[in-house]
């Protein structure tokens, strides 16, 4: 896509820019093939630290105050515990068998967890590292999300094409809506009013009214000399101000920038091969991407979308985290 000349301003600006106008602060990436988190200091765009952890490491959050990581070691059975200053282990919990993806609940305790083999949601308390629940899904559940309110926990099954609504009182599912082939990422919108689900295989994202679990719209994926087949979105992160989501369309390599509101698609910046997961800098100025097959993760400016650096990282990176 042809980018406008204002655009390519913009980047040249950010790019003359000196280092100490970078946002400050890390993005945590997860290494499922190395067995790594590495950490990217988000001034210089460079690789500060490399951290051994369990194995397969895939979902990775930050607690609510960011003294504590977790991370998801997916042929581990386990979420590990650790203290972001010293790269530290500091214990386990227990997760079910292979934890994929997870969310922390509000409350900043409890932790509702994918187990893509059990099919089950695992909902953890981190305070006592007991399992509080236990909640039967569909099959190969995957992403999962929890509502700003803190009132529903989402799981999104792989097999099943369906999104679990799970009330967080209760700790049981109240409604089932089904998704297009594969999802693999739920986001609710800032205000809890719209659920947004990502198809792998559909190529889709299906938009959802949080009051009625009624579909309210679609996003569909279109790219000149590209087949249909390799637009498969996965992860995704609304903007700030949330007028856009950004779409990680998998092996079509490219990040797709949608309009929140007219759920039009902008604009497709090229990343690198394979692109999973993405996080924003603290300030919101940069967009971070996990390319699983190139070993790297994309720098997009997200004011111009234009990728500004591939930074190496360990090999197959699929989670990210953003720590200021």
């Amino acid at each position: 896509m042809r980018r406008p000349a204002g655009r390519l301003a913009a980047l040249a600006l950010a790019c003359a820019l000196p280092s100490t106008a970078w946002a400050a602060g890390e993005i945590w990436i997860s290494n499922e093939k190395d067995d790594t988190i590495s950490v990217i200091d988000a001034e210089t765009l460079e690789v500060t630290r490399t951290i051994p952890v369990g194995k397969r490491p895939r979902g990775i959050i930050f607690s609510k105050d960011y003294t504590r990581v977790y991370i998801c070691a997916s042929d581990s059975d386990t979420v590990q515990v650790m203290d972001p200053e010293t790269g530290e282990i500091l214990h386990e919990l227990p997760s079910g068998e292979d934890p994929e993806q997870f969310a922390l609940h509000p409350d900043n305790r409890h932790l509702y967890i994918a187990n893509e083999d059990d099919a089950l949601a695992t909902v953890v308390d981190v305070e006592t590292r007991q399992v509080v629940a236990q909640i039967d899904v569909g099959i190969e559940p995957e992403g999962m999300a929890v509502s700003h309110d803190g009132r529903y926990a989402i799981v999104t099954s792989e097999t099943t094409n369906m999104a679990h609504w799970i009330d967080t009182a209760a700790q049981s599912i109240v409604a089932n809506t089904l998704v297009d082939s594969r999802p693999r990422h739920a986001e609710f919108t800032a205000d809890d009013s719209q659920l947004w689900v990502s198809s792998e295989i559909g190529g889709t994202l299906t938009i959802f009214n949080t009051t009625d679990k009624s579909e309210v719209g679609k996003v569909r994926f279109e790219m000149p000399g590209v087949h249909p087949d390799k637009i498969q979105p996965v992860g995704f992160k609304f903007s700030p101000d949330g007028k856009t989501a950004f779409v990680a369309l998998g092996p079509a390599n490219h990040v797709a920038a949608v309009n929140t509101e007219t759920l039009e698609v902008e604009d497709y910046i090229l990343v690198g091969r394979r692109v999973w997961h993405l996080a924003f800098s603290a300030d919101g100025t940069q967009l971070f991407s996990t390319n699983g097959v190139s070993g790297d993760v994309t720098v997009i400016d997200v004011a111009s979308r234009e990728p500004l650096k591939s930074v190496k990282v360990g090999r197959f990176p699929w989670g990210a985290a953003t720590r200021p």
